[in-house]
């Protein structure tokens, strides 16, 4: 088929094959294709908005009101870029909706989170064994360090920060998430990362003695 003769739906779309067929199929209403959407981009959804908002519950309300977001904005994807930065982007503005939610009514709850993932940032990745139960405290305690150091940088800084160096995003992509300049996910990630070193310096030192 040309692609003049392709429907309007499918010429809107690029990037990769079974993407596009994703896409088209939950377009066209097909309820396991969407089932599949979901199950491809629930565990990256949870993982950021826990990062983010610091509270499990919260987190697991955010990923229900992301794929919402998503079902109703389906038609609106035009595959600028890949269909899991679009839902990253989704994901972050449901984040950032969310605390200013919180603001409204003064709830500001800080809870350590997936901090297992968190931790293997901070100490250089998974142990070679398994840890004893002092090795196991002292995780933990760095875990919760890191994750309330992040919680106080600023949202923007925060957002940048863990779509960069928790999820592996590029720059590129990170601004594609956030709808900023590539320069601008730059400076963030520059501020955060020294913001976050100043924060932990005390960790950081405990731990290489």
């Amino acid at each position: 088929m040309a692609a003049s003769e392709m429907p309007l739906e499918a010429r809107a779309l690029t990037g990769t094959g079974p993407e596009r067929e994703l896409v088209a199929s939950c377009r066209a209403g097909d309820p396991a294709a969407f089932a599949r959407l979901v199950q491809r981009h629930e565990g990256m959804v949870y993982g950021l908005a826990a990062r983010l908002l610091g509270d499990a519950e919260e987190a697991r309300d955010v990923a229900q009101e992301v794929f919402l977001q998503v079902y109703r904005m389906l038609d609106r994807f035009e595959g600028r870029s890949s269909l899991k930065t679009w839902v990253y982007r989704i994901a972050v503005n449901q984040c950032h909706n969310r605390r200013r939610f919180w603001r409204r009514r003064r709830r500001d709850r800080e809870e350590a989170l997936e901090e297992g993932l968190l931790a293997a940032r901070a100490t250089g990745g998974r142990p070679e064994r398994e840890p004893g139960p002092y090795e196991e405290a002292l995780r933990r305690e760095r875990a919760e360090r890191v994750q309330a150091a992040l919680l106080q940088l600023s949202f923007e800084h925060r957002s940048v920060l863990v779509l960069r160096e928790v999820e592996g995003l590029t720059c590129e992509e990170v601004a594609a998430a956030l709808g900023v300049p590539e320069g601008t996910v730059k400076s963030r990630l520059s501020r955060a990362r020294e913001a976050m070193r100043v924060r932990l310096q005390g960790l950081v030192q405990g731990g290489a003695s």
